[in-house]
């Protein structure tokens, strides 16, 4: 028993000490956060019918994902003559340009010579996805799944981003 309370008292000793040694706790709000711009769900919306709508005025039934910086979904439009494989296409390309920070179509230029960039979860090397940028900074991505060309989906959710964005 004495064993055990000399230990305990010693214990208590060291952590005294180490406790009116210790430095001064960091400022954890100037150096261990981030902030960042991010997109609204009200420009994410817009920028989503608008895509839609621009694919429509050239024929065809298209969705559209708009998803943040990290590549989560905002918001989401459907023709309602798209085919279900489009929800799927136009989240997958908004994943991809948002994680990439690039235009998929640029993308899939460069999977010859990087063939695994197909294999990371998530992401659709197909053209038709672009980041949004604000002052520089990607905010978001579009993707645009169903026109017969990932060139003509991607016009389409660039020109929603120029007219939305004012660029």
């Amino acid at each position: 028993m004495k064993k055990i309370l000399t230990a305990l008292l010693t214990i208590s000793a060291v952590s005294l000490a180490a406790a009116q040694t210790s430095p001064a706790p960091i400022k954890l709000a100037a150096t261990a956060t981030v902030s960042t711009a991010s997109l609204t769900l009200s420009a994410a919306s817009r920028i989503a019918m608008l895509a839609v709508n621009n694919c429509a005025q050239l024929g065809y039934n298209v969705s559209a994902t708009v998803v943040d910086r990290s590549g989560v979904t905002l918001a989401v439009a459907r023709s309602e003559n798209a085919g279900p494989h489009t929800l799927g296409a136009s989240s997958g390309k908004a994943f991809t340009s948002a994680s990439a920070r690039a235009l998929t179509s640029d993308i899939a230029k460069n999977l010859p010579n990087n063939p695994a960039l197909a294999d990371i979860p998530g992401y659709l090397v197909l053209a038709g996805g672009a980041p949004i940028r604000v002052d520089g900074a990607v905010v978001g991505a579009v993707g645009v799944g169903g026109a017969p060309s990932g060139l003509v989906d991607e016009k389409c959710g660039t020109d929603a981003v120029a007219t939305v964005l004012g660029k």
